[in-house]
């Protein structure tokens, strides 16, 4: 298990040390709620940040809006350098819900644009969540709604590691069945390509290739 690892140049002063060490206490002893208070500039990420070290939990920091949930990402990034650390917030660039106009009679249908970049992003959490405990989610409050179940996720992929006998027919099969793209020509995210016994992946949450190289029916690399 990677534990919490908190990397900073400085050490909590003033009022932070007991600030960390009442809220650990709260969370130790079970208290729903607790309040934080502080003025803007005086260190509230950096305090919850040690106290992420502290308790050693998966948490889930809520931000009113999109700019505020990139600003707290970013510094808690920075906090944690050898932890996840997810963005998750409305992939909408733009939203029209379905209405109607009846002194016009007219009826408007449902139009979106979804951000592809956010759309990864939103994936990456969702792996994370479910594949690493040390995992932190900044998020604004379209985390609330849904995301199905977390069983249905994790049977939408399969497992390999260097030395597992398998065919590459039945890797290309398995990639197919959780929705895999195959395109030999234009590599992109949800995709991937097959050249002999080398099958290129992109995940939907990830930017990089991940290559698969087999020897007859083991995989080699």
């Amino acid at each position: 298990m990677t534990e919490f690892s908190l990397t900073a140049d400085f050490k909590p002063t003033g009022s932070q040390p007991g600030a960390i060490r009442d809220l650990t206490r709260g969370i130790a002893a079970g208290e729903n709620f607790q309040t934080l208070l502080g003025v803007t500039g005086s260190g509230k990420t950096f305090t919850i940040a040690n106290v992420i070290e502290e308790v050693q939990k998966p948490t889930l920091v809520i931000a009113h809006n999109k700019t505020l949930a990139a600003q707290l990402h970013n510094e808690f990034k920075s906090f944690f350098p050898d932890n996840r650390v997810e963005y998750f917030v409305s992939y909408y660039d733009y939203y029209q819900p379905e209405s109607y106009i009846p002194k016009r009679d007219l009826y408007i249908e449902k139009d979106a644009q979804i951000n592809p970049k956010i759309e990864q992003m939103r994936l990456a959490t969702t792996a994370s969540v479910l594949s690493r405990p040390d995992t932190i989610v900044v998020a604004s409050v379209s985390c609330i709604y849904g995301l199905g179940n977390p069983a249905n996720f994790r049977g939408m992929g399969f497992e390999m590691k260097v030395g597992d006998w398998m065919q590459r027919d039945d890797i290309i099969r398995q990639l197919v069945d959780i929705q895999f793209e195959r395109n030999d020509i234009d590599l992109a995210s949800g995709r991937f390509r097959v050249r002999g016994d080398t099958i290129d992946i992109v995940p939907g949450y990830f930017s990089n290739i991940i290559r698969i190289e087999l020897f007859g029916d083991e995989v080699d690399r």
